[in-house]
């Protein structure tokens, strides 16, 4: 008898824990996105909370268009975990790498994580919107100094 296959994607390859808070925050509210309807509405009532009136709006625009880009163009399905899930994804761990490429300005390396999600042809606009997304997110790091408990993702739980 054979173990279940795990979903391309989905096998984990790390903790939310490991990765830097912009990357953590990127991967739980990409998570809270997708999951449902009631986690859509919580992940843009946290980040018009977190980022305030200038960022968050941002934010929820190019999570929202990263979103539809999954959707229409992607290679395969784009695997998540449940939003309180500790675990990182490989598709998140990739995901967490482009927003972090792209919000560092390293566009060469967003676009090459990009094209690991969707085709090539779309590479360059969902780098982009992952740029304008963790550039939105840097906003936490300025927060946290000032408001560390507010500043934290929602649902990250550890096992």
């Amino acid at each position: 008898m054979t173990a279940p296959q795990i979903p391309r994607g989905s096998a984990p390859v790390g903790f939310l824990t490991e990765l830097p808070q912009i990357e953590a925050a990127a991967v739980c509210f990409l998570r809270l996105w997708c999951e449902n309807p009631q986690t859509q509405a919580q992940a843009i009532e946290d980040l018009t909370e977190l980022l305030g009136p200038t960022h968050g709006p941002v934010a929820i625009d190019s999570l929202q268009q990263m979103c539809d880009l999954f959707s229409r163009f992607a290679r395969r399905p784009v695997m998540r975990h449940h939003s309180g899930c500790s675990c990182l994804g490989a598709d998140e761990a990739c995901f967490a790498n482009m927003v972090a490429e792209a919000t560092a300005g390293h566009r060469e390396d967003a676009m090459l994580f990009a094209m690991l999600i969707v085709r090539a042809d779309f590479a360059p606009a969902l780098a982009g919107l992952a740029e304008q997304f963790g550039l939105a997110l840097t906003v936490l790091n300025r927060s946290k100094a000032t408001r560390p408990s507010e500043a934290t993702p929602v649902n990250v739980t550890v096992h």
